[in-house]
């Protein structure tokens, strides 16, 4: 068994705040979008992540320019193209998981700046990424991942994606209590996609299992609770975790990555599992260049740093995960599942 004493004051001093958000901010291009890295991709989900991590880092106005570039980019439909890079379309998909996680981003900036009139003015395009992923439910509960180039449903389902969507219902639906809406459809899907996610792991046909990812979100999202989800956790914690290393992206390779690691930070940190999510914190200490910025990867126990891409998302995940934390914005419960049985 790990030492879990890990020392509360030594783990936030070695995080600069300011110094990952500065990160992001030189990955920000004027228009407000922030793609992976210098020169890389765009995709929306990723770009919401590292939008988080402006706000988190008090970059309020670049966190409110990546939104509302994100509002000017959508499509017709709700959603956004899965890949963009200068401006060029180089993924022409329009994921359902994509087109909603605006939600939990708007909701994010909100509960750090209680700034009603951006809320307001993100509501449309909230609004519609939502419905663009609620519209692809199908009557099992699950949610079809995507529509292709044609404008075709792939009729697959990614729990992971799924999952992802579940968090971006609660917050859409918080979003719309705020407002005053009334959003009935959004409520019945989001308790058709928790029952799936919960009691019907068959529908779920892009088997992903061997993915970390696989593992903790539905426990992240707020899916699985209380007992659910401790014991999910339990199960597959030697699977999937490597001590003073972190978390792998799959099972079967000797590959961890930080944004898994924090990501697992923050599952811990939901279901109040805090000497390890300390513990677990820890192991990111030393995994970061010396501009402050985190690596994407390490394989082990020969300690090659691969990719050696330095993103946005990755330093926005270690952000979110020290928030969850150690409570420095109004925004850290988001996560945690006793501030949605409190407030919802």
């Amino acid at each position: 068994m790990m030492d879990l004493n890990v020392s509360a004051c030594e783990e936030k001093s070695s995080l600069s705040a300011e110094e990952l958000g500065a990160f992001i901010v030189s990955l920000q291009k004027t228009g407000g979008e922030i793609p992976w890295s210098q020169g890389g991709k765009t995709d929306p989900w990723d770009h919401v992540e590292s939008a988080m991590g402006l706000s988190i880092a008090g970059l309020y106005d670049n966190a409110v320019r990546a939104y509302r570039w994100l509002a000017g980019t959508q499509l017709p439909c709700g959603s956004w193209w899965s890949g963009t890079q200068d401006g060029i379309v180089i993924d022409a998909t329009r994921e359902t998981n994509f087109s909603s996680y605006i939600a939990v981003g708007v909701y994010h900036h909100y509960l750090i700046t209680r700034d009603r009139v951006f809320l307001q003015a993100m509501w449309p395009a909230v609004s519609r990424g939502v419905q663009f992923a609620v519209n692809m439910q199908a009557e099992g509960g699950e949610i079809y991942w995507a529509k292709n180039s044609e404008d075709v449903p792939d009729k697959m389902a990614l729990l992971t994606g799924c999952s992802s969507i579940y968090m971006s219902l609660k917050c859409a639906l918080a979003i719309a209590a705020q407002l005053g809406k009334k959003r009935p459809q959004w409520e019945k899907a989001k308790t058709l996609l928790g029952e799936a996610i919960k009691e019907k792991p068959n529908l779920f046909n892009m088997i992903k299992a061997r993915f970390s990812m696989d593992w903790y979100y539905p426990v992240l999202c707020g899916a699985l609770t209380d007992d659910e989800a401790k014991k999910r956790i339990d199960k597959s914690w030697e699977r999937f975790v490597e001590p003073l290393w972190g978390v792998r992206c799959v099972s079967d390779r000797p590959w961890v990555t930080m944004a898994e690691t924090a990501e697992l930070v923050l599952t811990l940190a939901a279901i109040e599992d805090l000497p390890r999510a300390r513990m677990v914190f820890s192991w990111l200490a030393d995994k970061r260049y010396a501009d402050g910025s985190y690596w994407m990867g390490v394989t082990y126990p020969d300690s090659v740093i691969w990719p050696e891409e330095k993103t946005s998302w990755t330093a926005a995940a270690v952000l979110l995960a020290w928030d969850a934390l150690y409570n420095a914005t109004p925004a850290a419960g988001l996560f945690n599942h006793a501030f949605w049985r409190e407030r919802y």
